[in-house]
């Protein structure tokens, strides 16, 4: 009689998880564990506590759970037991070596049996913990491909879509986007129209399409799939995809422009991730040091990324504030750096390095190296294809242009990315790039449509709360709107010896004893430009040394 009471208590319990009712099915395990140490019981019972956020409760019922399963001589149930186990170690607390100690658990339970489902779990969320987790793409692509091949064999739905998932996700990591983003797309909308009954997977699945969106810069795409996927979670009332898609939220939020509400997220994030997953906090402060960093609050981005060591995404961080302080030299070493750090193959993810490694080589003038990440930055975007991507592309080109004094061409490439940007909605990326557009137009001598660009920049900066770019748009408004100098008997329209208003400025920079690299950090401009412009201005002025220019500038009251 009380294995019939007992029998029916861990039916209602399935039925209260399949129905998404983890406060009643946690009930109804609880029931069952009253009357004595039931492992089935504790499986269903870490499900429900997983989905309510109940992280540490989860990883004792799981354990007990495991512990049951091997004493009553179950090795398939406890290897399914301890291949969860391995993967809420790593997620939940970040100890990869408990987490792969489970995995061979896991391994060694299910070596002497025939295939069934349990190796095909196993298989499949290896795959998953070594390519997301454990830099071993090599590794998870050959755990992927017997998880798929089994699981299909198996009719194991779940298991089968997010193995495709994962496919998606190895595709768009080594430069088959098109085709990785078809299969994510195949399997997001699978879970959203409820094919995948195991949330865990289902979330996961979704996910994957998340997370890839936003490396590959498809900002629409991942508004499009974001709303569907959180009224799925909201639906399951699933409180673990709840935070981690918030994370998603926050990127969007960061590329909008949408600030505040980015800064609400990150904290609500942070303090979620506290409780469910500690190990996700650093997320949390990984986007908080990025959104203080475009607010040009560097000091505490700094601090932020200095607190995320290990992680590389801060050490490119790090590198982009070197570059906005003026020090190209520690930018491309971090730069460098960060490429290091990153798994073999990976391309992606090399994108924001590749872009800030054009700009830090240009102003140290290594153009050779700049062509180089140039070539490499285009060879990606052009798989892609992503407005964003492009954009970033033609920014790029456009600082090769004006390094080399091509300022009709670099004016054409910025006018292309503001456009890109702006169709893409990243306001921030297209207030620099129209700065940007304002230092080239001021070169050709176009003041009046520089200082229009700079407006429109600084109007966009102030209602970001952009403080560094408000400042160089402020810089720029000035300098494209003051009238040019005049040489006594030459006539209002021609500037000293022939100087453009940039060359003046040089000059006057010169005269206070600025050295080329100093000019450069001022000028936002290469050094290998500032040297330019110095032997352009002892040319035409027929000076035979900086010395001497600077007493020039200083006769005729360019000071």
């Amino acid at each position: 009689m009380q294995g019939i009471t007992e029998g029916r208590a861990l039916r209602a319990g399935r039925e209260a998880l399949a129905h998404f009712r983890w406060e009643q099915a946690r009930t109804r395990f609880e029931a069952v564990l009253v009357r004595g140490e039931a492992p089935e019981a504790l499986e269903g019972l870490s499900l429900a506590q997983w989905c309510l956020g109940e992280a540490d409760a989860t990883l004792q019922s799981l354990e007990r759970a495991y512990r049951l399963y091997k004493d009553r001589g179950e090795p398939r149930a406890a290897a399914r037991v301890a291949t969860e186990l391995a993967v809420q170690n790593q997620l939940n607390r970040g100890e990869t070596a408990v987490a792969n100690g489970w995995l061979q658990r896991a391994h060694r339970l299910l070596d002497d049996l025939d295939p069934g489902p349990e190796h095909a779990v196993l298989a499949v969320w290896e795959a998953h913990l070594l390519l997301l987790y454990w830099n071993d793409p090599q590794r998870a692509q050959e755990r992927l491909a017997d998880g798929a091949r089994l699981s299909r064999a198996l009719r194991l739905t779940d298991i089968e879509l997010l193995a495709l998932g994962l496919e998606g996700v190895v595709l768009v990591h080594t430069g088959s986007i098109t085709e990785g983003m078809k299969r994510l797309d195949e399997v997001t909308t699978a879970a959203v129209a409820g094919e995948l009954k195991d949330v865990s997977a289902a979330g996961n699945a979704c996910c994957y399409m998340l997370t890839a969106c936003e490396q590959v810069s498809d900002y629409d795409r991942l508004a499009q799939w974001f709303e569907r996927v959180r009224s799925l979670v909201d639906h399951w009332r699933y409180r673990p995809a709840l935070t981690f898609c918030r994370n998603h939220m926050i990127a969007l939020l960061l590329w909008r422009g949408s600030w505040k509400e980015a800064e609400a997220e990150i904290e609500a994030m942070i303090r979620e991730a506290e409780d469910l997953a500690p190990s996700f906090v650093a997320e949390g402060r990984l986007r908080l040091g990025d959104l203080r960093r475009r607010q040009g609050r560097l000091d505490e981005a700094a601090e932020l990324y200095a607190r995320l060591e290990t992680d590389p995404r801060a050490t490119l961080g790090r590198a982009a504030i070197a570059f906005e302080r003026g020090d190209a030299a520690s930018a491309a070493d971090l730069v460098d750096r960060f490429f290091r750090r990153l798994p073999p193959g990976e391309r992606l993810e090399r994108v924001p390095g590749l872009e800030l490694l054009v700009r830090a080589s240009l102003r140290l003038g290594r153009r050779g190296r700049a062509e180089a990440a140039m070539g490499e930055l285009h060879t990606i975007a052009e798989a892609a294809a992503t407005e964003a991507l492009r954009a970033a592309v033609r920014a790029a080109e456009a600082a090769l242009a004006a390094d080399a004094g091509d300022h009709e061409t670099a004016r054409r490439h910025l006018e292309d990315a503001i456009d890109l940007y702006t169709r893409s909605g990243g306001p921030h990326q297209a207030a620099r790039a129209r700065l940007d557009l304002a230092c080239s137009l001021i070169a050709l001598g176009r003041g009046p449509a520089a200082e229009a660009e700079a407006h429109t920049a600084l109007d966009a900066a102030e209602r970001l709360g952009a403080a560094g770019e408000a400042e160089r748009a402020r810089s720029l408004v000035r300098e494209a709107s003051a009238p040019p100098r005049a040489t006594a008997g030459s006539g209002a329209d021609r500037l000293h010896g022939g100087l453009s208003r940039r060359e003046l400025e040089v000059l006057s920079l010169v005269a206070q004893g600025l050295s080329n690299q100093d000019i450069a950090t001022r000028l936002y401009l290469s050094e290998h430009t500032a040297k330019r412009h110095v032997a352009n201005i002892l040319s035409k002025l027929g000076l035979p040394s900086r010395a001497a220019a600077a007493a020039y500038a200083t006769r005729i009251g360019a000071i």
